[in-house]
Order: structure tokens, then C-alpha cells, then sequence
């Protein structure tokens, strides 16, 4: 009898075919070095690639670290995430449990009246084993192995959900602090146009200036008035937005903030190689498992061609009589193995397999797909990171001569040299020059943020 027990776990031991073949990884449809020169690597960020700091070490900001603390603990996206690797995991286990045989305790009794009155008893108490499918060809052993695939593909999706709520967060800062100087600097203009309204209409009043230059001088207002206004709603909407990332209101002891020319986050960033990223990478290691997943597929599908052979035993008592239940003479047993064979299934099997290789060909395309975008977005940030630091150079030149002309202008008008056109057009390309600074660095700072995600960074603080 201790054969009924025995019989299922050597069958484990026995179903160790597989008809899943090998998998075989494409080779990466990528260079093997970056075309692009990067900037020279700052001393604090030259220990390994970029993907080795942490990213308190790339965001330098304290208040921005402190968003992200934020951000990383509510908000909802990234907890959606969370809860669906649970969901995979749940499903794998239930998926591998199948390759394991059930075993349940059951009692009961039976009371009937035969055809000829007499009345019957029948009690029972035992263990059984229901239907568990001894897994001869692979078939139960792969699908468990595409289930945990696919639960390893879950977990990437999160570590890339993680990885691109940082950046999120840091862009929406980085937009913020724009929207911030640039109406602090919208403000001041109209201060200053405001200012020289009132004494174009005193001299005006005076006779000593024309309408031509009150409309002007208006007109100027007016127009930083405008700006203003524009300005704050971008503060108000880079506001909403950093909240919704967060999940949380902002805090009011958030740490005081960099300016824009204050270096909140760093900008040169050693690469390493091309073939860090499939390492680094999360989402090429999710369509790496994808791939594996895929595979597995394959292999459950031909086994689907093969017998499968079941089993069904019980090992218990039964009698008659409740009170001679367990008594050595009451010993039973039952053992039902059962072979199915597919003989027609109209093509069902031959159109799962094909559909199952299909399927393995899209998630190949797939993986050289995620290579190939990853190798692509490392290039945009080396371009980046190679043109920024000089056109802010050339940027913050611009603003110097605009400046220096918005001055000599002023001086120039005041003495009845120029006339007040020449005046607003300076002070107007002074205030464009600034602006365009203010622009420039953001620029810089999100695709230096682009470039450390790129590269795989921000799961290590």
C-alpha cells in the first residue's frame, strides 16, 4: 500500500524531459563603444559608469532629495507596480504548484436502501490523491518555467518604474525651479518697464516726450504684464504636477533649493560600455524575460503532442459499522492511473506550437528593440552632455553684451542720442537673453537626468 504514496514522488523524480529548446539570445544589434565623446567626468562621479552612483549622488539638491524620499514612499504608480509583482508571483505559484501532487484527508458515510429493503452502511476515512498529472514530457515544468519568467519580468517593470519616477520627479523640480526664476525675473521686468512708464507719462506731461513714446512705453508694460501672468501659471502647473508625482501635498520644511545656476544635479557622467546596459538596463532585463518566457511557451506546447498520464489513489478505511471503523480488517485502497493520448484535436495543437514560436519571435524583436532604444537614449544624453556646458558658455555671453547694450542704450537715450525704440529693443533682447539662459540650464540638467536613467542609475541611494 505504501506503493500508492511512493509511486508519485518517483514519477517526480522520473518527469525530468523537456521539450523546450535551448534559448538563444540575439546578439545585441548595437556598436560596441559610444560614437559620441562625452564631457570630461567630474572627480566625485569617477568610480565606475554613472549606473554605480546613487542618486543622491546625482541629485545634489537637498530639497530635490527630499521630493524623491517623498515621491518613492506615495505615490501611486509606483504601488501599482508593487502590487503587481505580488500578482505575478501569486500566479506563478499557483501555476508551479500543479507539478505537485494534492493530497487531502476526507471522511464520510453512506446510508441506502437496496432494491431488495434491506438498508446499508458505509463509513470511510482516508487520503487521497486527485487526479495529479505525472508530468512525463516537460509539459507542467515549463509552464511553471514561463510563469516565473514572466513574475522575474514583473519585478523589472517595477525596478524601470522606479528608476522613471526619480526622473519624473527631478524633471517636474526642474521645471518648477524654471517656472520659479523666470517669474522672479518676469517680475522684476515689470517692475522696471513700470517704472520707466511713469516717467515717460511725466515727461510727456511735461513736453518733453511724444505719445509715440507713452504707446511704446505701454505697450512694454503691458507686454511684461502678460508674461508675468504666463509665468505664474507655469509655477502653478510645474506645482500640480510635482504633486501628483509625489502622491502627497508638499511638505512646508522642504529645505531651500538650489537656483538653476547653483548645480542641482550633476551633469558629467562617466558611460562605461554598451554592453553595460543589458546588465543595467531593467526594461532590456524584462524583455530578456520576456524572451525566456516565450521560450518556455514553446516547450509546453509541444509536450501538449504527448500522452499525459494521470493518477488517482486513495489509501483509507471503510466499514459498514461506525464503531469497527479502524479496526485492521476496515483497510482500504484505490489506484486509478490514466493515459491520454490526442488522437484529433482539428489542428488546435499544431496552431497552439505555431502560435507559441510566433509569439517567441515577436518577444526576440522586442528584446533587440529595447536594446537598441536604450543604446539610442544613452547617445541623446552624450550629446547632451558634450554640446550643453558650451552653449550655456556662449548663452551666458549673450546675456553679458545684452546687458551691456541695455545699458549704453539707457545712457544713449538719457542724453537724446537714441530714441526710445532703440531703448525697448535692448531692454527687450536683454530680457529674451536672460530667459533663454534660464531655458538652457534646465535643458541641461533634465537630459543630464535622462542620460544617469538611460545608463540604468537611480535604484541605489
Amino acid at each position: 500500500m505504501r506503493l500508492i504514496f511512493i509511486m508519485p514522488l518517483a514519477a517526480l523524480a522520473l518527469s525530468a524531459c523537456s521539450l523546450t529548446p535551448p534559448l538563444v539570445k540575439p546578439a545585441a544589434p548595437i556598436p560596441a563603444s559610444y560614437a559620441e565623446s562625452a564631457a570630461p567626468v567630474a572627480a566625485d562621479s569617477a568610480a565606475g559608469t554613472a549606473a554605480d552612483l546613487g542618486w543622491r549622488q546625482m541629485l545634489l539638491d537637498a530639497r530635490l532629495q527630499r521630493l524623491v524620499d517623498i515621491a518613492l514612499e506615495n505615490n501611486r504608480d509606483l504601488r501599482v507596480a508593487s502590487l503587481n509583482v505580488e500578482a505575478v508571483r501569486a500566479q506563478y505559484q499557483i501555476q508551479d504548484a500543479g507539478r505537485y501532487p494534492g493530497v487531502g484527508a476526507n471522511a464520510g458515510g453512506v446510508r441506502q436502501r437496496g432494491a431488495d429493503g434491506a438498508v446499508q452502511n458505509t463509513f470511510t476515512a482516508g487520503i487521497a490523491l486527485s487526479a495529479f498529472e505525472i508530468d512525463l514530457f516537460g509539459r507542467l515544468r515549463s509552464l511553471s518555467d514561463a510563469a516565473f519568467a514572466r513574475y522575474l519580468a514583473t519585478q523589472q517593470g517595477q525596478r524601470a518604474a522606479h528608476m522613471a519616477l526619480i526622473g519624473a520627479v527631478a524633471d517636474a523640480y526642474l521645471e518648477q525651479r524654471l517656472a520659479e526664476e523666470q517669474l522672479a525675473l518676469a517680475r522684476q521686468t515689470l517692475l522696471d518697464w513700470r517704472q520707466a512708464l511713469v516717467l515717460t507719462q511725466r515727461l510727456h506731461g511735461a513736453q518733453q516726450g511724444s505719445g509715440l513714446d507713452v504707446a511704446q512705453a505701454e505697450g512694454q508694460a503691458a507686454t511684461a504684464e502678460a508674461d508675468v501672468q504666463a509665468r505664474e501659471r507655469a509655477s502653478f502647473l510645474a506645482r500640480n504636477n510635482l504633486e501628483l508625482l509625489l502622491g502627497a501635498p508638499l511638505p512646508t520644511d522642504l529645505p531651500v533649493g538650489r537656483p538653476l545656476d547653483g548645480q542641482p544635479v550633476l551633469t558629467q557622467l562617466p558611460p562605461g560600455l554598451p554592453s553595460d546596459l543589458l546588465a543595467r538596463r531593467p526594461d532590456i532585463l524584462q524583455a530578456e524575460y520576456a524572451l525566456a518566457a516565450a521560450n518556455a511557451e514553446i516547450g509546453a506546447a509541444r509536450a501538449a503532442f504527448f500522452p499525459r498520464l494521470s493518477l488517482t489513489a486513495s489509501l483509507g478505511l471503510a466499514s459498514p459499522e461506525l464503531g469497527d471503523l479502524f479496526r485492521g480488517s476496515a483497510r482500504s485502497w484505490s489506484f486509478a492511473p490514466q493515459v491520454t493520448q490526442p488522437l484529433f484535436q482539428g489542428g488546435q495543437l499544431r496552431a497552439e506550437l505555431q502560435l507559441s514560436r510566433l509569439r517567441k519571435d515577436v518577444a526576440v524583436l522586442q528584446y533587440e528593440q529595447a536594446i537598441q532604444a536604450a543604446f539610442r537614449e544613452v547617445r541623446d544624453g552624450l550629446a547632451g552632455s558634450a554640446t550643453f556646458a558650451q552653449q550655456i558658455a556662449a548663452q551666458e555671453r549673450v546675456v553679458a553684451a545684452a546687458r551691456q547694450r541695455q545699458r549704453l542704450s539707457q545712457l544713449r537715450y538719457d542724453a537724446g542720442q537714441d530714441s526710445r525704440l532703440e531703448l525697448l529693443d535692448a531692454q527687450r533682447q536683454s530680457y529674451a537673453a536672460q530667459q533663454a539662459l534660464l531655458d538652457a540650464r534646465r535643458d541641461q540638467f533634465k537630459s543630464a537626468v535622462a542620460l544617469y536613467q538611460a545608463l540604468g542609475g537611480g535604484l541605489e541611494e
